[in-house]
């Protein structure tokens, strides 16, 4: 059997710490911004020359969390409520033969700093620390097919999902001013509604933590209404 060995080219600096809150596909959140930052080997700045003039780019990364788990060739989708088994292969499930996944984003610019080259995203769906593979330019008129037919998914998830902020809370959104959009950010990420399958069964109030960007986010669901209680700073 034929085996490959690929260089990582970047790593993506994300607002998601931790795969809980992360939305089941690219785009569904713009105000979720980060970087990919190359690797040494390809920070010349020639490696980049026309890549403004495309609007998104697709970017093929490592399930790096997950790798070391095996694969399966029967999976739960959680668009499915984890309650019905698909073949890997007709989902995006991360445990594959290989672990690598395909993730669309917006090229919102170009930056070097500190000596990095590195490209500004929004609309991103992977975790802090992701590894690049690749990077390929998005093509409108051969990536974009309006008549494809989405087979379990072919439609962006929905949910009847309320968000409603502690005075705290909303306060606190409102005096950082790192992230202008933190509020909308948080608002979007929570009614997507992260929690497991099996948790949304529940009756009764539920509390639940996670972490965007250097922010530790506790939250109440009751029903279909999250209400945000606390938003604290975590040390860099």
């Amino acid at each position: 059997m034929a085996s490959f060995q690929f260089n990582v080219v970047g790593y993506v600096k994300s607002p998601y710490k931790q795969k809980f809150s992360i939305p089941r596909q690219p785009g569904l959140i713009p105000e979720a911004t980060g970087h990919l930052v190359l690797e040494d080997n390809y920070s010349d700045d020639a490696i980049l020359r026309g890549i403004d003039s495309f609007s998104h780019l697709w970017l093929v990364f490592v399930f790096h969390e997950t790798a070391d788990k095996g694969w399966s060739p029967m999976v739960r989708p959680p668009r499915l409520g984890g309650n019905a088994r698909k073949g890997v292969f007709a989902t995006r499930a991360t445990f594959r033969p290989n672990p690598v996944g395909l993730s669309v984003v917006k090229l919102e610019g170009i930056e070097r700093k500190n000596g990095k080259l590195m490209l500004k995203l929004s609309g991103i769906d992977l975790l802090d620390g992701t590894p690049v593979l690749d990077i390929k330019p998005y093509l409108p008129y051969s990536d974009a097919l309006p008549n494809a037919a989405g087979g379990f998914a072919d439609a962006a998830p929905h949910t009847a999902m309320t968000v409603s902020f502690s005075d705290n809370a909303s306060a606190f959104c409102q005096q950082q001013r790192q992230y202008p959009d933190l509020a909308v950010f948080i608002e979007k990420v929570l009614k997507q509604d992260p929690r497991p399958s099996y948790k949304k069964q529940r009756d009764g109030e539920q509390s639940y933590g996670m972490t965007l960007y250097n922010y530790n986010i506790k939250w109440t669901v009751n029903g279909e209404h999250n209400h945000v209680t606390e938003i604290h700073s975590l040390s860099e």
